[in-house]
């Protein structure tokens, strides 16, 4: 495949990408980093936490993300048009339907895709707004997934 390395891909923070997850294995790459490159017409780079709300709000818009093995708890790369898409359907900035969002390990791309930084702060993981970061890879339980492949998603 294609694409330049994920220590060239910086973050929101314009900083060297971090790791989010191994276990499951995501990425539109699946190599564990929110990367985007040419090849990603989804631009899988927002780093979130699946949330049971969101994954029945996701379902319902034709990306039944269960199917390949997912479950609330688990660090998925997620589009940055279906995120957005939550945020402005929730009804709160409590709302579950918006995952958490780790700052560290999203890709800049996001950035140009109608999110701002104000909003993916507004949902940042705990440990993201108090100014955490590195590799995110064990911080939170983990529900094992698929590996190998291409991210498919729909939108």
């Amino acid at each position: 495949m294609a694409t330049k390395p994920s220590n060239h891909n910086l973050n929101v923070f314009k900083k060297p990408l971090a790791l989010f997850s191994q276990s499951p294995m995501t990425g539109f790459y699946r190599d564990g980093y929110c990367r985007v490159g040419p090849e990603d017409g989804g631009n899988h780079a927002v780093a979130g936490m699946l949330t049971k709300e969101f994954l029945d709000f996701s379902a319902s818009r034709g990306n039944n993300l269960r199917s390949i093995g997912l479950e609330p708890g688990c660090k998925w790369c997620l589009c940055t048009a279906r995120w957005k898409e939550a945020m402005d359907a929730a009804k709160s900035e409590s709302d579950p339907v918006v995952p958490k969002v780790f700052l560290h390990a999203t890709d800049q791309s996001a950035l140009n895709n109608g999110i701002t930084m104000e909003n993916l702060k507004k949902f940042a993981a705990d440990p993201e707004a108090a100014g955490g970061g590195g590799s995110l890879e064990g911080n939170a339980p983990i529900t094992p997934g698929t590996k190998g492949g291409i991210a498919k998603e729909t939108h």
